[in-house]
């Protein structure tokens, strides 16, 4: 009997655990994660404006390891030895014929007074960190913004922030507030959302002129200050500030023998397999990929890519060689706490759709449909 280790428990890791089942009825599958719960990340954008709360989305896992008849280890990752073969954590060490690593990244904090930042999607305590100030504040001046990894373009998370700003912007209008506030949009880049298309684009930017949002775009992040956002090209005010930093590989990468790209994330190849290495995947956030530019770090990928390295992981150790590949391609709803716009985007097509009541309920279903398999 072949013995698989998944490290992680987010949308990339459970999804290999639930393909690895689905194709091995007596696979062992052992998953390394701090805890055996899932959290539910693009729900985070609800929680400043009260539409979900932490405890909404967090879902213990134990009825779920059951079900797929997983030996879970609560640890946290240190490295691994032996090609892969073993993983070696805070509380012991675990042996595998084969690994599947979807533990996603982290944030780049190198800028000066980073700390002034709310992250929001470093998990809940961010996003009630920003509930709680802004529902303190009387008004004031409310900064959004995002940026890359300069070493890997791809390695950002920017679409939740429209969210966050476009829903914010919503909710203090449906309150009678939001003239009592400013709201101000900064990135270094010249055209925010561009991995979306150049429609999404336009429509970002003329959705923010039309409710009066103030955008610095186009010059380089200096640092923060607690009530100011600095960059090559001036500085602003801003009483609340939500940042999304770049993205790069988790710590211990750099203590798995494993080849990283410019930007820290793990290597991979079309296969999602790590360059080089033999029974060794890779799957969201913590892999780079071949692909277009405009491909996302989101979850949807991340689902797509886990299923192409449970596949190929299972045709290696059955003595055959990887072929399943994934699909490039960008679905979301950006929501704005009632209404909601459409993108899609595959290598040959890019849809988008005005805002629509519609499309907030779609991602509101959607996000039940999909927690269903984790409240059994």
């Amino acid at each position: 009997m072949s013995r698989v280790t998944v490290i992680g428990a987010g949308f990339g890791a459970l999804t290999a655990v639930q393909k690895l089942r689905k194709l091995d009825a007596g696979l062992q599958i052992d998953v390394i994660a701090p805890k055996a719960e899932f959290i539910y990340l693009p729900g985070l954008i609800w929680i400043p404006v009260d539409l979900r709360t932490g405890r909404d989305l967090t879902l213990p896992l134990d009825g779920f390891f059951r079900r797929m008849k997983v030996n879970f280890h609560a640890a946290r990752v240190q490295g691994l030895r032996d090609g892969g073969r073993v993983v070696v954590t805070d509380q012991g060490e675990v042996e595998n014929d084969g690994l599947i690593i979807a533990c996603g990244g982290r944030f780049l904090k190198k800028l000066p007074g980073i700390e002034h930042a709310i992250t929001p999607c470093e998990g809940i305590p961010a996003a009630e960190k920003i509930r709680e100030r802004l529902h303190a504040l009387k008004g004031g001046t409310l900064a959004f913004g995002f940026a890359s990894n300069p070493k890997e373009p791809s390695a950002m998370r920017g679409g939740p922030m429209f969210e966050f700003l476009f829903g914010i912007d919503r909710w203090l209008r449906k309150q009678g507030r939001r003239n009592d506030f400013e709201l101000v949009f900064f990135t270094p880049a010249e055209k925010p959302g561009q991995r979306l298309g150049e429609k999404a684009v336009k429509g970002i930017l003329s959705t923010m002129e039309k409710r009066g949002i103030k955008t610095h775009l186009g010059h380089k992040m200096k640092g923060f200050e607690a009530d100011k956002v600095i960059t090559e090209g001036g500085e602003f005010h801003a009483d609340l500030i939500t940042f999304m930093p770049g993205m790069t590989g988790n710590k211990w990468f750099a203590e798995s023998g494993l080849p990283l790209s410019e930007g820290g994330m793990l290597k991979a190849n079309a296969h999602c397999q790590v360059e080089g290495q033999e029974k060794v995947y890779v799957a969201g956030d913590s892999g780079s990929y071949p692909g277009p530019g405009w491909m996302p770090k989101q979850a949807h990928m991340a689902d797509l890519q886990a299923e192409a390295a449970a596949e190929n992981l299972l045709a290696e150790l059955s003595g055959g060689e990887p072929s399943a590949t994934f699909k490039a391609e960008l679905v979301c709803i950006i929501d704005s706490y009632d209404t909601g716009m459409m993108v899609y985007r595959t290598e040959n097509r890019n849809i988008v759709t005005p805002a629509f009541a519609g499309f907030h309920w779609a991602k509101r279903l959607f996000e039940w449909h999909y927690l269903r398999e984790y409240r059994k």
